[in-house]
């Protein structure tokens, strides 16, 4: 259940900021010093705590808000202001994350409780006044809406521009605005909303430019009609959201749309009634438009180049690997090759003369000798045929045993023949292991039989026990010897069949051990899970 409170912090962080919110706009009432500390503090906590839940039950905060600003109206607490401000954050959460039935609902309540926050007593509430109370909740409901649908993937996964654009925009916005809040009609809460809400959407305009530039046209329009001084600020917002749309759209129609868009609005906001237009003032409100629209594409060229460039990099290294590994497959095709015109050559030789001296001597010992060793090739023949098949294609999963208990059984006979005296234990319930680990398992058995057979001679007790372990699914080998029957003179070994053994274990992900039991014989044991087993 950890999961569902790794948000806990960012709860935190939202109801904070919504009681340091109501802190700093309450701090501007003409009764401030007035006012009881506990009182101030109370009001901040229930317009702001309600933020922490705002992920959660977004619809309930609104409701809530609402209630609240309405509460706050009616009593003249300058906290209402603090509640219309988050009632407008709720909203967008509430879009963002809830149904249609559930947004509508949070909408109008935000706007009836919107519409008590702006009506003055003996004051008559005018159609005007309803739809400003209707659009200052129906625009971030709409936001958060059309947030709700996929965002435009951008190929950088770095916020680091987006942060630093909303940063910026926020800062330029209200640093040069706040002055003039006081001389808007508007309340002031709204102003510093709209000045903060206008800087904070060009952190999403990398993702959304072409949401982000209707927003800030519609800013500049309010801005031209209801305050005149912020006109200029707007103006700039303006020009930089072009900027990054024309960056981000590749379309040259849509960004010659968006640069006539840009030149109507910078006409209606510079332009002052009464001026008289003419062609130099034209060109030069064109100039001023087209200087973002230039950078905007240069800056949206460079990133296309260096896209492509990246990914011919990419594609230059994925052709290396590819040379690389056809050089590796032609080197191991000509392995294969000598190995199977080397090897196979003397082994078919000597499994054919085994075969044609066999008819010399159709009975007794010298006989049977005969026919193991020609056995022994045939067996040798296919398992050097598989060897070179995975050796020619690595990818191609190997031929596995199809009964490595029939191995094991098959290498015991052998070796008996052979003279060695083994007792054979084969778990029936080894068979419930993966096919690699019970085939990693056969060829312990054969290895550690033809060393016995080599190092301690005929006549050599031996024990074998292939039983599962403790792990799922994983077998547990041994191979027991007790001490030479009789005195022999040591065969040639190169160390590799053990070596070869404990790397097979390893890659199972299991333990191989081999020395002197204490008795004079010798124990190899490996223990193999069944796990890594089936995943190999």
């Amino acid at each position: 259940m950890f999961w569902r409170w790794r948000g806990v912090p960012l709860d935190l962080l939202l109801a904070a900021s919504g009681i340091g919110l109501d802190l700093l706009i309450s701090g501007k009432a003409p009764a401030w010093e007035a006012r009881p500390a506990l009182s101030v503090i109370l009001f901040a906590v229930l317009a702001g705590a309600p933020m922490g839940f705002v992920r959660r039950w977004p619809v309930a905060v609104v409701f809530y808000l609402a209630g609240f600003l309405v509460y706050t109206d009616q009593i003249g607490s300058f906290t209402s202001n603090t509640a219309q401000v988050l009632l407008c954050a709720a909203l967008g959460a509430a879009a963002y994350r809830t149904r249609w039935p559930w947004m509508v609902a949070a909408v109008a309540a935000g706007a009836v409780a919107s519409a008590f926050n702006i009506a003055d007593p003996g004051v008559a509430f005018t159609s005007s006044a309803w739809m400003y109370s209707v659009g200052i909740v129906l625009f971030p409901a709409l936001l958060g809406a059309y947030l709700r649908r996929p965002a435009v993937r951008l190929e950088e996964r770095a916020i680091a521009p987006d942060l630093l654009l909303a940063a910026g925009g926020v800062a330029y916005a209200v640093l040069s605005t706040w002055t003039s809040w006081h001389a808007a009609d508007q309340p002031i809460w709204l102003t510093g909303l709209l000045a903060v809400g206008g800087g904070l959407s060009l952190g999403v305009a990398r993702r959304l430019p072409g949401l982000v530039f209707l927003l800030q046209a519609m800013l500049l329009l309010a801005a031209d009609t209801y305050l005149p001084q912020v006109v200029n600020t707007c103006m700039l917002l303006v020009l930089i959201s072009i900027g990054v749309f024309a960056m981000r759209v590749s379309s040259w129609l849509w960004t010659a749309a968006v640069y006539l868009a840009a030149c109507i609005l910078g006409s209606i906001a510079v332009v002052e009634p009464g001026v008289e237009t003419t062609p130099f003032r034209v060109v030069v409100l064109m100039a001023l438009v087209v200087t973002p629209v230039a950078i905007g594409r240069y800056i949206g060229a460079n990133q296309a180049a260096r896209s492509a460039e990246q990914l011919r990099a990419r594609e230059s290294a994925r052709l290396a690997v590819a040379q690389v590994r056809a050089d590796q497959l032609a080197e191991r095709e000509r392995i294969a090759r000598e190995v199977h015109d080397i090897v196979a050559h003397h082994v078919g030789a000597m499994v054919l003369r085994a075969g044609a001296a066999r008819y010399a001597a159709p009975e007794g010992p010298i006989a049977d000798a005969l026919a193991d060793i020609r056995e022994t090739g045939h067996q040798a023949l296919e398992d050097l045929r598989g060897l070179l098949h995975l050796l020619r294609d690595p990818d191609s999963p190997p031929d596995l045993l199809a009964d490595p208990g029939d191995v094991v059984r098959e290498s015991a006979e052998r070796m008996s023949a052979a003279g060695l005296v083994v007792a054979l234990e084969l778990d029936p319930a080894t068979e419930a292991a993966p096919l690699v680990t019970r085939a990693s398992a056969a060829r312990i058995v054969q290895e550690g039989l033809t060393n016995v057979l080599k190092h301690a001679g005929p006549g050599t007790e031996v024990s074998v026990s292939v039983t599962p372990a403790r792990t799922a699914g994983g077998l547990s080998v041994e191979v027991r010897n007790g001490p030479p029957a009789t005195a022999r003179e040591q065969l040639p070994s190169s160390g590799q069949g053990l070596a070869g053994m404990r790397e097979r274990v390893r890659a199972l992900g299991g333990a191989l051990t081999a020395g002197p039991d204490g008795h004079g014989g010798w124990l190899l044991s490996a223990t193999l899970p069944g796990a890594r087993g089936s995943a190999a």
